[in-house]
């Protein structure tokens, strides 16, 4: 390797690769807008010559900083030890490996949220990843005032008072959670339950509305209603809670859709702890397809949420934005069914 006074030049590697100096840069820059053939030819003049690329010049050339924002509008306690934000960040980080951006990751409830105002709005950042965020959090109003390219995993809530379109609105990655929620309900229907409860995600995040609409949705198409609706706030102690709540109240139920797999687990064992057996007295179906779903006793129904792929999908129109091709919509992935023992 050439010592670091004469160090190779992107010009060098350019030269060596045959092809202009824009698309040398692309390929370091983890950009994938360049043709595979070309890329691998690029890849061996970069190995060849031992090329390292200045971050430190690009950012003052570029006025680019190299760095990604992924911001979790959750309590700390919450992002380190819910899956769904362990698998989304890797889907992120998995993504960017390969290319020239970094990852950082920033929370956005209470005092935190300020501070990451200021650190957004003080160009530190070149685009933003939003992986969880509320209806009252007004994320999606921070980032339309910042406009940096950015994303979110979730259709994005924002204030509509002012009367002004939202570019924001539709650069977001989704699944069909309202269809997720007809697939569940469904399920419970064709597998002969007719007094069907449930336990929500908390009703300030879209997903959960939605697949609580799909639910009672897949009810009403034959005529009946829940039992009982009842609110969790996707951490599985509330779904004990509502578990025991449910029992306690005497309701008659034969199914019950959950609306995660962590909450499902939870109220899977206050039922067995109540007396009741399952499938054959209550059938339960959750939702995520998380690893709990096979783990728990018997093995869970649920409905398939890709967690990875949506994050990963996210990021890729992130890094098209910057490449200078923004996403013209949102991209909405759509959910199935995985059939277990527990509806049976």
């Amino acid at each position: 390797m050439a010592s670091r006074r004469n160090a190779p030049t992107l010009e060098d590697v350019a030269r060596a690769a045959g092809v202009s100096r824009a698309t040398a840069s692309r390929v370091v820059r983890g950009g994938h807008l360049v043709r595979s053939s070309t890329r691998k030819t690029i890849e061996a003049a970069i190995k060849e010559l031992g090329y390292v690329p200045n971050q430190a010049a690009r950012s003052l050339a570029t006025s680019r900083s190299s760095t990604i924002a992924v911001i979790v509008s959750e309590d700390h306690t919450r992002v380190f030890k819910d899956p769904f934000f362990a698998t989304s960040v890797a889907g992120v980080a998995e993504r960017l490996e390969p290319t020239g951006w970094q990852m950082a990751l920033y929370l956005a409830y209470g005092e935190y949220r300020q501070k990451l105002e200021q650190y957004l709005r003080g160009g530190y950042v070149d685009a933003i990843l939003v992986v969880s965020h509320h209806d009252d959090d007004q994320l999606a109003d921070l980032l339309e005032d910042i406009a940096l390219p950015c994303a979110f995993l979730g259709r994005p809530a924002h204030d509509e008072s002012a009367g002004r379109a939202f570019s924001v609105a539709h650069r977001f990655v989704d699944l069909d959670n309202l269809s997720g929620g007809r697939i569940a309900g469904r399920h419970l229907v064709e597998r002969g339950c007719r007094r069907i409860a449930t336990i929500t995600g908390p009703m300030d995040i879209a997903s959960a509305r939605e697949r609580l609409m799909g639910f009672e949705e897949a009810l009403a198409e034959v005529g009946l209603q829940p039992v009982g609706v009842y609110h969790g706030n996707f951490e599985p102690e509330s779904a004990r809670q509502q578990a025991m709540t449910l029992c306690d109240e005497g309701n008659d139920f034969d199914g019950l859709f959950v609306a995660s797999d962590h909450m499902a687990a939870a109220a899977m064992t206050v039922l067995t702890e109540r007396g009741l057996t399952i499938p054959d007295d209550v059938k339960v179906i959750g939702f995520d397809d998380a690893d709990i779903s096979r783990e728990t006793e018997p093995a869970l129904s649920t409905v398939m949420n890709p967690w990875r792929d949506l994050a990963i999908v996210a990021t890729d129109m992130v890094l098209s934005e910057l490449e200078g091709e923004p996403s013209d919509g949102p991209v909405i992935l759509q959910p199935e069914l995985v059939a277990r023992r527990s509806t049976e």
